[in-house]
């Protein structure tokens, strides 16, 4: 195939033929995409209103839905918009701006979830300091922190995958992502690789190394608790490991639909697994945390009791 670094657009062609069923499509993808806003956005909503719950681990979930909120636009926009058309095409442009969004979606999703699960740590395991260890300030920080270094991560790995000359424009899937192109490069890519790999180990390994710390030392702890604390202790971190393993399982399809041939499955089944880190956690993650999380439980109640109440 001849080099076609001069086209304009990508296209996406995972769309495939959708036919008949492209506005069942269409209508369950709105609705997905409106859940995950009224959920998220909700769930926001109580923890910013609600002075009680003005705590480090109540302001970590409210930043996990913030960015759940930002990479479901990175998506959903254009996901809707290819379904009803007719052409499955993205610009040169939006298809980089879709990658930064996505990738840097998912480093920031895992170092929230290493911060919360160090506030648990630090909760259970240093109780009686946990107030001067975790404060509102420092994990407004840490937050900064993820935030612009998922950012700067990202904006040079991009910046290394624009220089690449490619030898064609069909990305295997509904939505851009950095492997693909890379995959479509017409010379040496190892410095994208290689990049690639020590920032893969320090936005997700490392996360994942301290939640790994976090969880060993909590265990510890509860082994040599009365059985009441324990079942604090559970409740207490129950929530957060259902969210972790939920979006590492998403992670763990996409990854393994770009490194091997899955062409053995069928395409709808290759589609929605691709989508599933996108989808299943930002909708199921405020249902989760809104149902077991007795203070957020209790103050939507509250807001519900007010406003039958208000004349």
């Amino acid at each position: 195939m001849g080099n076609s670094s001069h086209n304009t657009s990508f296209i996406l062609s995972a769309y495939g033929e959708i036919g008949r069923i492209r506005y069942f499509c269409f209508t369950m993808t709105l609705v997905l995409y409106v859940g995950i806003i009224v959920a998220n956005s909700l769930l926001i909503a109580v923890i910013s209103v609600e002075r009680t719950l003005h705590e480090p681990m109540y302001f970590f979930l409210c930043a996990l839905s913030a960015n759940e909120l930002y990479g479901s636009t990175a998506l959903f926009p254009s996901l809707l918009v290819n379904i009803l058309s007719d052409f499955h095409d993205i610009s040169k442009l939006n298809c980089f701006v879709q990658i930064f969004c996505l990738h840097s979606y998912v480093s920031i999703e895992f170092s929230d979830l290493a911060l919360m699960s160090y506030d648990r740590y630090v909760s259970i395991c240093y109780p009686l300091h946990y107030n001067r260890i975790m404060t509102l300030n420092k994990a407004c920080g840490f937050l900064i922190f993820i935030w612009f270094f998922s950012m700067v991560r990202f904006g040079i790995t991009l910046s290394l995958t624009v220089r690449l000359p490619l030898c064609g424009n069909i990305i295997e899937k509904v939505y851009c992502d950095n492997y693909s192109l890379v995959k479509l490069a017409c010379t040496d890519t190892t410095v994208n690789n290689i990049y690639g790999l020590f920032g893969t180990f320090f936005c997700i390994g490392l996360p994942l190394l301290l939640i790994f710390y976090s969880y060993a030392k909590i265990l510890k702890i509860c082994l040599n608790s009365p059985r009441q604390s324990q079942i604090k202790a559970f409740n207490t971190c129950s929530t957060h490991l259902v969210s972790l393993v939920n979006f590492s399982i998403g992670c763990l399809f996409e990854t393994i639909q770009n490194r091997f041939n899955m062409s053995h499955i069928p395409n709808e089944v290759r589609v929605a697994l691709s989508l599933y880190f996108l989808i299943c956690p930002p909708f199921l993650n405020p249902v989760i945390y809104g149902v077991r999380i007795t203070k957020i439980r209790a103050t939507f109640k509250k807001f519900l009791c007010m406003r039958k109440c208000a004349p």
